[in-house]
């Protein structure tokens, strides 16, 4: 009888793991080949997923790739969008081991093991979107999803990246990422890393957000002093 009541809770608690869902965001500090402090950042929205990695201490940027994915028990298949790496793997699918608890996530078979930052909340932004539109003259002028060339901006309960990207090239523009919260209004966004320029990193910037029809309206002035005013749309 013991053994067959420890049976039942092993199974159950081997479900409870395999069942864990990666949606939220990751984090994982490394040492560079150099010794440079490194730290990986995971986001997992529903259906897409980023990782970007760079000097904890600068925000030097490093590396990022990403896509969709999708977790069949203990199996993680991601169709690769970007890789800053290997442009070559875009399009391609890999297929990889994870054990996935409370607060951790392990890559089996590798020393890789992220410890969570958060599991989508409090995230009223959470998600991933696309650029679809600007709002020029009180005039919306919107932008076709579906071309290759794409801007995504994905977020977890606190953790935001974006990327500007084309699946068909498999050009890379840029990226760009941190920390965020959402205030009566006001989206914060804290950089901590920006390929295009890495004095960006330490920068906060503020901006107006409002939810209309599903569609995120973004407006304020960029990391250049740029006034922007633009509209987002979930993938």
């Amino acid at each position: 009888m013991k053994k067959t009541l420890s049976l039942i809770i092993f199974t159950l608690l081997s479900i409870n793991i395999s069942a864990q869902s990666p949606v939220g965001s990751w984090e994982r500090y490394h040492n560079s080949e150099k010794g440079e402090k490194l730290k990986s950042v995971v986001i997992f929205s529903d259906g897409y997923q980023s990782i970007s990695t760079y000097n904890a201490k600068t925000g030097k940027f490093i590396y990022t790739n990403g896509g969709t994915w999708k977790l069949e028990g203990d199996s993680m298949t991601e169709k690769v969008e970007f890789d800053t790496g290997n442009s070559e793997r875009v399009g391609l699918e890999v297929t990889f081991k994870v054990q996935i608890t409370d607060s951790t996530m392990k890559i089996v078979g590798s020393e890789m093991e992220f410890k969570r930052i958060d599991n989508g909340k409090p995230g009223e932004l959470k998600g991933a979107w696309l650029m679809s539109g600007i709002i020029r003259d009180g005039k919306k002028q919107l932008r076709d999803i579906t071309i290759p060339r794409k801007t995504m901006k994905i977020l977890s309960g606190s953790r935001f990246q974006w990327i500007a990207y084309n699946t068909e090239t498999k050009k890379f523009m840029g990226t760009g990422g941190g920390s965020y919260t959402t205030i009566k209004g006001v989206y914060s966004e804290n950089i901590e890393f920006f390929s295009r320029d890495d004095s960006k990193a330490g920068l906060s910037l503020k901006f107006n957000y409002k939810l209309i029809n599903n569609e995120w309206h973004h407006n304020g002035f960029s990391s250049k002093g740029d006034e922007i005013n633009e509209i987002w749309s979930l993938r």
